[in-house]
């Protein structure tokens, strides 16, 4: 953007950046400058990141396994850490599985798998309007499908007993932790999206309770959580009868927690 003021420059916005609280002010200053049309647009769009809005609503877009996937306000953010599910599901996922991302988002998770695994039935599903329309602009060049309506509720019967793998990124922030979390989130994120209840685990009980009746002889579940609700998470599944494994990856702070019908164990 030549020509613009010095305020706009790349140092100059950074400082603002960095005034505001953002930790990667040159990187988000590149950003900025990169997806603003005109001058005008990117005092707007530095406004807005400066008063809190998340950097991804503002510039439209996440990276996310290397991908751009479109966000749009209102929608949770992928996080990095979720690149550690998308690998651990990577691992079961054969060319034609059936796979299920239950609360989808934006469909990160689903649109990172159709990339790493090209040939797979996909199917996304969310409760959030907003979110299910993201998605399908998200996955519209993998042949998926999106579902609106509650986890399993909008899907079709036909379904059943034939997902591979079946990935769940719930929300799993216990209710009186939805307040620690960073301004960011708190104040633009759905709540829907965050808040897992009094253990942070409702939506996880859910899921796994449902799981059975969904997943193929050989099928799997997993699920991101904390490193503190792993154990609860392997119990819950263990009542469902799946058979669950723990996987952590420290540099992420990702904990992923699998559960596998009984079939799977003999393949």
């Amino acid at each position: 953007m030549s020509g613009s003021s010095p305020s706009l420059r790349p140092a100059a916005i950074a400082v603002r950046l960095r005034a505001a609280g953002c930790v990667f002010a040159e990187e988000e200053a590149r950003l900025l400058i990169a997806a603003a049309p005109a001058p005008a647009d990117l005092e707007a769009m530095v406004e807005r990141r400066v008063a809190g809005l998340p950097l991804e609503y503002v510039i439209g877009w996440a990276d996310f396994c290397g991908l751009r996937i479109s966000i749009d306000p209102g929608v949770f953010v992928p996080r990095h850490r979720s690149e550690f599910l998308v690998g651990q599901a990577v691992a079961l996922t054969r060319p034609d599985a059936v796979v299920l991302d239950l609360c989808c988002g934006s469909g990160a998770i689903g649109a990172a798998l159709a990339a790493a695994v090209p040939g797979i039935q996909l199917h996304s599903a969310d409760i959030d309007p907003i979110a299910v329309r993201c998605a399908e602009r998200n996955l519209a060049t993998t042949d998926g499908h999106v579902y609106e309506g509650d986890l399993f509720d909008p899907l079709p019967s036909s379904l059943r007993g034939r997902v591979n793998v079946l990935v769940a990124n719930v929300p799993y922030v216990p209710t009186a932790e939805v307040a620690l979390l960073p301004r960011e989130a708190r104040l633009y994120e759905p709540e829907a999206a965050l808040d897992g209840g009094p253990d942070g685990l409702d939506l996880v009980r859910r899921v796994a309770a449902g799981a059975p009746l969904w997943l193929a002889p050989d099928g799997h579940l997993l699920v991101e959580t904390s490193d503190d609700q792993a154990d609860a998470t392997a119990t819950i599944f263990e009542e469902r009868g799946l058979i669950p494994e723990v996987s952590r990856f420290e540099e992420l702070d990702a904990t992923v927690v699998t559960g596998a019908m009984h079939a799977a164990l003999t393949r």
